[in-house]
């Protein structure tokens, strides 16, 4: 994976023709999944599909007069900063709104990268190629806006959207990894030791070593330019604390003298962040309730018999 800033004009462009291929493809999913029972907002999907070929065409044109026929394999997964997209699944056919809000999310991080690397480009017709194709990624976030949807988008609505991206997702990842990374280290320790005090140094390093580690890698994951994820040292922050509170939380009752009394305080404990770690990915992350209880509760289970076993052995 290489950083955006040390791609050259010729990677750059490879790029924006790979970027224009896949939100084609997805925008061709997405209307064929809403087809059958919402077809006007599949013909807008359509269009839509239909401008992202006319971009490829373009930079395709200015690909083989700067630097001939042959176009470098050059992914978004190859470059850092660039959000991940899931495939259109034939079997959970979108809502007009999930539709709308993942073209607005698609518009706005393609709008971001033709910016910042027409804001870099030294060739003049590059230049002008991908600032125009910037400000046509930001009239289709206006189109995408404006398509169907049940349910009224309002400034609370967009707040909400960053919420979520800058806070809610790296806050969910640190608090997941310190609840159930420090199960088994923890518990180990507990149960090889059986001495409350020991345990509660082996919870307390592991607790603020996931934290640090945590929050650099999520810091150094993406400089939030291409993304709109924020800051990256704020990310970092609220994943490494995150991280740290979720390690602590069941560290804390190995305060208590007799360590079979913290053990079972710590396993309530335990249930506790991993009811509310469903909770938060059902509420923000719009995942079902049971599906979410049930794989957390499962993850936390196999690394909490993990410690077990090891410090029983």
């Amino acid at each position: 994976m290489r950083n955006f800033d040390n791609l050259t004009e010729r990677e750059v462009l490879a790029l924006a023709i790979s970027l224009e291929e896949e939100d084609a493809r997805i925008y061709d999913d997405l209307a064929a999944a809403l087809q059958k029972e919402h077809p006007e907002a599949a013909d807008e999907f359509r269009r839509l599909r239909a401008d992202e070929d006319g971009h490829r065409h373009r930079l395709l044109d200015l690909f083989r007069e700067r630097f001939g026929d042959h176009v470098p394999l050059v992914r978004r997964h190859h470059v850092r900063g660039f959000v991940h997209r899931e495939p259109v699944w034939p079997d959970r056919p979108p809502t007009p709104d999930e539709a709308r809000r993942r073209a607005e999310l698609m518009e706005v991080e393609t709008r971001r990268f033709y910016e910042a690397a027409a804001a870099r480009a030294t060739d003049a017709r590059t230049r002008q190629l991908l600032g125009d194709l910037a400000e046509e990624e930001r009239k289709h976030a206006r189109v995408a806006e404006a398509l169907p949807t049940t349910a009224p988008e309002d400034d609370a609505a967009a707040r909400r959207k960053l919420f979520v991206l800058q806070v809610v997702q790296p806050g969910l990842a640190g608090l997941m990894d310190g609840s159930v990374s420090t199960l088994a280290p923890l518990f180990a320790a507990a149960f090889a030791t059986r001495n409350s005090w020991d345990t509660f140094l082996v919870g307390l390093a592991a607790s603020l070593g996931a934290g640090i580690s945590m929050g650099f890698a999520e810091a150094l994951s993406d400089d939030g330019s291409l993304t709109g994820r924020g800051r990256p040292f704020a990310r970092g922050f609220v994943c490494g604390l995150m991280t740290t509170v979720g390690g602590i939380g069941h560290t804390l009752p190995y305060l208590i003298p007799d360590y079979r009394v913290a053990t079972w305080l710590a396993v309530a404990v335990v249930l506790v962040e991993l009811v509310v770690i469903a909770w938060v990915r059902h509420r923000f992350m719009d995942s079902s309730w049971g599906r979410s209880l049930f794989q957390v509760v499962l993850g936390g289970l196999l690394v909490f018999l993990t410690g077990v076993l090891i410090g029983s052995s």
